[in-house]
């Protein structure tokens, strides 16, 4: 049996159980939070239950590092959206300790691609197409200083609502420990 075969048997036996009922919740985040984190696996329970948040509670956005790349990407885009029209009032970003991102070698990356069966030629165009790969694909070297371009991105952000706080934050993917990088509510 394949994975998605698995999925959608308990899937089923969920939906006839009624197990949805105990998740049930609106499309409003009940402590008006997004949060932008990263989508390693380890943070998926720790750091909802590290902040003491339940189903209902908050948005969480995921990218790999909790990294920014583009001011106008998806990411900033479900952040406004978030805030403009599901009445989130703060912004979290929370990065952690031991990163993927952190050693993250696009030479690698591309090689893989590769590797898979993407064409030499599909990348070489992309370069010449002004798109610098290597560094779309790059990771960071410090994960606080990575947080602080995030938010940077997001509070200097012309479009970003100047009362809405950024927070940055670190947290411990074993532990559950977060550490302030940048406290929103200073210096609005």
């Amino acid at each position: 049996m394949s994975m998605l075969e698995d999925i959608l048997e308990y899937n089923e036996q969920f939906v006839e159980n009624k197990e949805y009922e105990q998740y049930i919740t609106t499309k409003f985040p009940d402590k008006k939070i997004v949060i932008l984190t990263c989508m390693d696996t380890r943070l998926f329970e720790m750091l909802p239950k590290a902040m003491n948040l339940k189903n209902g509670d908050v948005k969480i956005v995921k990218s790999a590092g909790a990294v920014i790349n583009h001011p106008f990407g998806g990411i900033m885009r479900s952040l406004f959206v978030a805030v403009y029209e599901l009445k989130a009032e703060e912004i979290y970003i929370i990065g952690h300790h031991d990163c993927g991102m952190s050693a993250i070698d696009p030479t690698s990356v591309l090689e893989k691609m590769k590797a898979r069966g993407i064409d030499e030629k599909t990348i070489e165009q992309l370069k010449y197409s002004g798109v610098n790969i290597e560094d779309w694909l790059r990771g960071f070297d410090d994960v606080n200083e990575s947080v602080r371009h995030s938010v940077n991105m997001v509070k200097n952000h012309p479009l970003m609502d100047r009362t809405v706080p950024v927070h940055g934050l670190v947290i411990d993917p074993t532990t559950g420990k977060l550490d302030i990088v940048i406290n929103g509510n200073e210096n609005r």
